[in-house]
């Protein structure tokens, strides 16, 4: 009676479906790639990371305030080096004829009040410079290269936004990472491969994967430069042991069956497998987007979609991909370059009582270090390996004319008397170096925009007929409808200074008014100086003052001075907000508290769940969180240990894809000694498991590590190089300790293991039988008789047999013999 035949699997059917389908799915991979290719472009970046800050922070209100309600004229510091100061002068005037450039502020000898050490010093000019329009018009970007055309032939430094975006410097910095990180993984593909022709494979399959995440990420309508910047090189050193794990079925399935039946039992062995492990890696990601700072939510959900096109094109392409190149692939085979790493697991057996008992001592103390870790949360202390042109311009002009921390105080508008007392106090202020407002800015003989003039004093300072002015008061009055002072007399009758300006041109612009042409001119002139003013310092709702401090952008000291100005502006009004560096500086780390305990708890969490259901236990979960965890807080010790600022979001970043991602090493270790302690003691399992993990840990965690070392070294952004740092270093150290720890603490935690297991696997009994035996199944124990069948496993003892294929691999020495068809052995094993 012949064997009832099994009834295909779902991902057998499922398998089949997707490998007949294969040109199919070419097609719609080829339009797919093609649309991405056009819509990659359509992508909005936003290089401003306070827009990520709680919509209930002070920062991003009155953000939100200053972009609606007032105008913000880009600025440039320029610094001339080894500059005579009567050059330096004409050099002023030059400059500030360029067109788009509307003032540049230098030393004038004949104001008493300009201090010459504040512009030039030991032979080098400082220049700053306001355009006429702001940071992103076109206007400020000619502008710019107008001032660097005048300054061919000085050697001189620019520190300005304008005409250096952040998109693309990083850009370019970016292609050279990527361009490194390809040369790197083709070459650990070709070392860790079993044939040349897999390389390809693998790498058309990074490569659409790649494309479809940067072309669908239009549909987030904007994304963040951070994650523009490192998406790329992230979701290729995150998914890539995807498609590895398939080519690797693959190939061993094809020493026994024809490509097609071998890519169908590939592919349905793999789909359960890379989308379990895929699992740990989305589960930190998504605890990201729990992130009251936004920008953990922007990286989250573009990496999360990465991983999930990354398995579609891996589930789908990657098989058609795998048929075409069949034939090469079975023709490229090569030895394996990858050394077995018995000698480790020996000396985890060895050290197994010695290694955890000091890996607790050191998790104890790397905990007390990493929560002492020095976070910042600006970037003004950050350092990064590469300097572009515009980091190296600031260094130099903060080194000689150190830096400035300005920010802006916004109260409403509307009561010029207020705002003058409001300035008055805030100038007397401590550390207070220079205060701005609309009523504190001189226009002529010691008057300032807001002052109250009678119609007297405004005939003289404006050089205009008395009789005139008064007529003008009048017509004033009447348009605000104060009647009273038209019938008691308008000598005493007093108008804010800006608001008679403003009403005196559009009389004049109406026709009502006709002045002659120089006082014509001048008038145009103020106006257009005194619509620039009030842009960037008044609204129909708020004014603006700009304060110039002498503390640093972030320190506590800085922190504690905030509380200061609020307390002194409250003075005079119930709204206060303050908005600049050193306040977004200080919102950062209120958010950084909440989410540093969210993001722990999550991803822990996620990451535990995934793998309870896994592995069916509770206590191996725990354990291998254990050491994931203790190579998080030993990867934030290295900041405090050697004094290192550590921006915070590289923290809870790269905690996220530490958790989620790297535990992979330490489930493929895991997997692998639980299915061979079923048939081996726990000795000889773990040293077995680390020789079968150790290729795909290798090949997984040099890509990663490399991407992270290659994004610190080459980008010269510091959030960007920060997060890379800690990444690439994270990395190296979860290889060290799932490579040189966790062999230990499973073998010293064995019985653990077996007694937390959800399902307890019953000890087998021999059974003994002779004659015409069919056997399906794993098999231990002793067999004596003629053997016809398939054997994967290792035999101790004798073989003598005709052996059709394959080979025989000499335990432990790995000496490994070709058998020739049919060819009759006899081998000691």
């Amino acid at each position: 009676m012949e064997p009832k035949q099994e009834k295909p699997s779902f991902w057998e059917k499922l398998a089949t479906l997707i490998v007949d389908k294969r040109n199919f799915f070419f097609l719609a991979f080829t339009i797919a790639a093609v649309f991405c290719a056009i819509s990659s472009g359509w992508v909005r970046t936003n290089d401003d990371i306070t827009t990520y800050l709680p919509e209930d922070t002070e920062t991003r209100q009155g953000l939100d305030i200053m972009d609606t309600e007032f105008t913000t004229y880009a600025t440039a510091r320029v610094m001339v080096s080894n500059i005579p100061l009567d050059q330096a002068l004409e050099l002023a005037d030059r400059l500030e004829q360029i067109h788009g450039v509307t003032s540049v502020d230098f030393y004038d000898p004949d104001n008493d009040s300009s201090v010459l050490s504040d512009y030039y010093h030991n032979s080098a000019a400082l220049f700053t410079i306001t355009f006429a329009g702001e940071t992103e018009d076109a206007v400020s970007a000619k502008a710019m290269e107008g001032i660097r055309e005048n300054l061919q032939g000085y050697d001189f430094y620019i520190s300005s936004e304008v005409g250096n975006s952040i998109n693309d410097v990083l850009g370019k910095e970016m292609q050279i990472v990527m361009i490194i990180a390809v040369i790197i993984i083709i070459t650990v593909l070709l070392l860790t491969s079993k044939t040349y022709m897999e390389v390809p494979v693998l790498l058309i399959t990074f490569g659409v994967a790649a494309l479809l995440n940067k072309g669908t990420n239009f549909l987030m309508g904007e994304i963040s430069f951070v994650t523009n910047s490192i998406a790329v090189v992230l979701q290729l050193a995150l998914a890539v042991d995807y498609a590895i794990i398939l080519c690797h079925r693959y190939t061993e399935e094809r020493e026994f069956r024809e490509p097609r039946e071998a890519c169908i039992a590939a592919l349905s062995k793999s789909i359960p497998e890379i989308a379990g492990s895929s699992l740990t890696t989305i589960s930190g990601l998504i605890a990201m987007m729990f992130m009251q700072f936004r920008l953990g939510y922007d990286m989250g959900i573009v990496l999360v979609k990465a991983i999930l096109l990354s398995l579609i094109t891996v589930f789908t392409l990657m098989p058609g991909l795998l048929m075409v190149f069949s034939k090469g692939i079975d023709k490229t085979h090569h030895r394996n370059f990858v050394p077995r790493v018995t000698v480790l697991g020996k000396w985890a057996v060895k050290t197994r009582y010695i290694v955890p008992p000091v890996f607790a001592v050191v998790l104890v103390a790397c905990f007390i270090f990493s929560n002492n870790c020095p976070y910042v949360y600006g970037q003004s202390t950050l350092s990064t390996f590469k300097q572009n042109e515009a980091q190296i311009a600031d260094a130099k002009v903060n080194k000689t004319f150190g830096s400035t921390n300005s920010m802006a105080l916004l109260v409403p508008s509307g009561d010029y008397a207020r705002e003058k007392a409001l300035l008055t106090d805030l100038a007397e202020l401590e550390h207070v170096e220079s205060v701005t407002g609309l009523s504190n800015v001189e226009i002529k003989d010691g008057y300032v925009l807001t002052d109250q003039l009678t119609p007297r004093q405004m005939s003289e300072l404006m050089d205009i007929d008395y009789s005139l002015v008064t007529l003008l008061y009048a017509s004033y009055a009447a348009d605000q409808e104060s009647y009273g002072q038209i019938v008691s007399g308008l000598e005493d009758y007093s108008v804010p200074l800006i608001d008679m300006f403003f009403y005196l041109y559009d009389m004049k612009e109406t026709g009502y008014l006709s002045l002659d042409g120089d006082l014509s001119k001048t008038l145009d002139d103020l106006y257009a100086q005194l619509t620039d003013a009030k842009a960037q310092l008044s609204s129909d709702d708020y004014s603006r003052i700009v304060l110039n401090l002498d503390l640093p952008e972030e320190s506590q000291e800085t922190f504690d001075y905030l509380q200061v100005l609020h307390q002194t502006a409250e003075q005079y009004y119930d709204t206060v907000y303050i908005v600049g560096n050193s306040t977004s500086d200080y919102d950062l780390s209120t958010s950084f508290v909440s989410d540093n305990l969210l993001i722990s708890i999550l991803s822990a969490l996620f990451v535990l769940v995934v793998l309870v259901f896994t592995f069916r236990s509770a206590g191996l979960p725990v354990l291998l969180i254990l050491v994931i965890e203790g190579s998080i807080w030993i990867n934030f010790s290295f900041p405090y240990l050697m004094q290192q600022n550590m921006f915070f979001m590289s923290y809870l970043v790269v905690t996220s894809i530490q958790m989620g991602a790297n535990i992979d090493y330490a489930i493929v270790i895991s997997s692998r000694y639980l299915e061979l302690r079923g048939r081996m003691n726990a000795k000889e399992a773990i040293v077995e498991a680390l020789n079968q993990a150790f290729p795909t840990i290798l090949t997984s965690g040099t890509m990663l590590a490399s991407a992270g070392i290659l994004i610190s070294l080459l980008s010269s952004n510091p959030v960007v190089a920060s997060i890379g740092e800690c990444l690439g270093r994270g990395t190296i150290i979860s290889i060290i300790l799932v490579l040189g720890v966790l062999p230990q603490i499973l073998v010293l935690g064995d019985l653990l293991i077996e007694k937390t297991a959800f399902v307890i696997k019953p000890r087998l009994s021999t059974r003994t039988a002779s004659g015409n035996l069919a056997v399906h199944g794993h098999v231990r124990g002793y067999v004596n008789g003629l053997v016809d069948a398939d054997i994967h496993g290792i035999i101790q003892g004798t073989v003598s047999a005709m052996v059709d294929t394959g080979v025989i691999d000499k335990q432990p020495s790995g000496e490994t013999e070709q058998l020739e068809e049919n060819e009759v052995i006899s081998h000691e094993a």
